[in-house]
């Protein structure tokens, strides 16, 4: 089996927020799709937690796709990370309270194992190359940040 390799892509906003305000958010996987343009629906399996499996379902344009996960990383209220079975990514939140008050929130895409073959060929055939949908996750991650702060904050 040969991996692509994949880059890292980071985001990160500060909220007026403590970590536990935000994280009762970001914890409540279901609701993900309130935030991130990508994500249309999660089905969560079990009351959330390490090793919650998800069901997810995407959609970029006309293009609609599943993908399944679990939560490998669960530190209230500091930490949530789940790999997607998938395309072998890992995806996290990490929540760090500022001096000044106030919490920065990073989202990051990794994929320490590299993407799977079948992902990798999917992205660059259907979804216009690695490069593409790169930018294209890197403005939802953003997209959903500005979405959560503006919730969290209101």
């Amino acid at each position: 089996m040969t991996v692509t390799e994949a880059k890292t892509l980071e985001a990160t906003i500060d909220m007026a927020a403590t970590p536990e305000e935000i994280w009762a958010l970001v914890s409540d996987l279901p609701r993900m799709a309130a935030w991130s343009p990508q994500v249309v629906k999660t089905i969560q399996r079990g009351p959330g937690g390490l090793g919650t499996k998800t069901l997810n379902i995407n959609r970029s344009g006309w293009k609609v796709w599943p993908t399944r996960s679990k939560v490998i990383r669960f530190e209230p209220p500091r930490e949530l990370a789940f790999r997607v079975k998938d395309n072998f990514t890992v995806w996290s939140y990490t929540l760090e309270p500022l001096a000044a008050g106030g919490t920065r929130v990073v989202v990051r895409r990794e994929a320490p194992d590299g993407l799977a073959p079948m992902s990798a060929k999917l992205q660059g055939v259907v979804m216009g190359g690695l490069d593409r949908f790169d930018e294209e996750i890197l403005a939802g991650m953003n997209k959903t940040l500005e979405r959560l702060k503006a919730e969290v904050e209101s």
